[in-house]
């Protein structure tokens, strides 16, 4: 008992894994600041507010923009359910461990699922998806944009046109892309988009900002079955965001102050700025990385995430003993690889307010420590070189 009444002191950490990722003081500070109750006129005004400027950063007119509450799993899963029903069909594009778990969530629907299958580190070919739609009717194709387990970019545009042309909804998994680099809902065809406020978006984990179109509002209108869950259900949750607002769940209510707060840096750096920056400060990371002969997973540098590197580990390099020892020594964390990646590959995040100059630089010293990397100066000025 002594130890669990200690006193709350989380040692601090530069947060540069595949999420959460590191929060900025003035979110942070909005989290701190006193409770109003769910229906309270002022807090209804800020989830109106939320709504506005979360259909900035996705790129849409959406009616029905709102958070669900939970992390982007939540998300995924409300997604998946609102819209599938038992012996639905549905296309699910496979890149990575989340492409995996949409599977996983449309059989816990009752739903028929046909895979297309990328190699991990590539995407997914218009091509292949072409291919399935001549067989296959889904009512359903689902992508994810920013597959966090290969650090994979997915190109949205050409899929997500097919997808229309087949009669189907194009659904996507924003989770590790909305806030750092386009989304573009509206322009490029999506139906139905989740993501999580915990990554680019840079606000603590707890809610999934969703946006569904007019072809998806009336696909979750028109079920015949009740939705499987009533935390998740969209109706109910639009009851609770939109002009009813009736009593569903109790809101996150500094979560939702925390996003907000997010959401309005974003408005003040600008979308194009920010999508640079992310941009900007990875291209950094991987001169600084090969300079030092360390060698990117991901191949296509078009195809590269801006949020999320992957970085193959050395041969002889111990996986866990290198980030223990980055966290004790430094205080950085970043992540272990996940699936196929598992013991091969590094996670290096670089998202909303951790993705900066100095995140890039301190990483590519502490690893060169940690190696005994002999060309940890190349790297530095490699790096160095990229921003100038």
């Amino acid at each position: 008992m002594p130890d669990a009444l200690r006193q709350l002191n989380p040692s601090p950490r530069l947060l540069l894994g595949p999420g959460p990722s590191q929060i900025a003081p003035r979110v942070l500070q909005a989290c701190a600041t006193p409770l109003l109750g769910y229906l309270d006129s002022e807090y209804v005004q800020m989830m109106d507010d939320v709504q506005v400027l979360l259909r900035e950063v996705f790129q849409t007119e959406n009616e029905w923009t709102f958070c669900a509450p939970g992390t982007g799993m939540a998300g995924m899963e409300a997604a998946l359910i609102n819209v599938l029903e038992p012996g639905d069909e549905v296309l699910v594009c496979v890149a990575g461990v989340f492409g995996e778990r949409m599977v996983n969530v449309a059989q816990r629907c009752g739903a028929k699922v046909t895979r297309v299958d990328a190699e991990w580190g590539t995407a997914v070919e218009p091509e292949q998806v072409r291919a399935a739609l001549r067989s296959a009717k889904p009512k359903v194709v689902a992508i994810v944009h920013a597959e966090t387990s290969t650090g994979v970019l997915q190109p949205l545009a050409e899929i997500g046109a097919l997808a229309h042309e087949a009669g189907a909804l194009f659904l996507v998994d924003c989770v590790t892309s909305l806030g750092g680099m386009p989304v573009g809902v509206d322009a490029n065809g999506i139906d139905i988009a989740y993501s999580g406020t915990q990554k680019c978006l840079g606000a603590p984990p707890s809610l999934a900002p969703m946006t569904l179109g007019a072809a998806g509002v009336a696909a979750f209108q028109a079920r015949k079955t009740p939705v499987q869950s009533f935390y998740l259900d969209m109706g109910q949750i639009w009851r609770y965001w939109g002009a009813e607002r009736a009593y569903h769940q109790t809101g996150m209510i500094n979560m939702t102050y925390a996003l907000r707060e997010a959401l309005i840096m974003i408005h003040e750096e600008g979308l194009e700025a920010r999508f640079a920056r992310h941009r900007r400060n990875q291209q950094a990371l991987i001169a600084g990385v090969e300079a030092m002969g360390l060698e990117p997973a991901v191949q296509d540098p078009a195809l590269r995430l801006p949020s999320l590197t992957t970085l193959m580990i050395p041969e002889g390099i111990n996986d866990a003993a290198v980030r223990g020892r980055l966290l004790s020594e430094y205080g950085i964390e970043i992540g272990g690889g996940l699936g196929k990646f598992a013991g091969k590959a590094w996670r290096v995040g670089l998202m909303g307010y951790a993705s900066q100059r100095s995140s890039v630089m301190l990483l590519l010293a502490a690893l060169g420590d940690l190696l005994k990397n002999e060309r940890v100066d190349e790297g530095l000025a490699a790096a160095a070189a990229a921003y100038a």
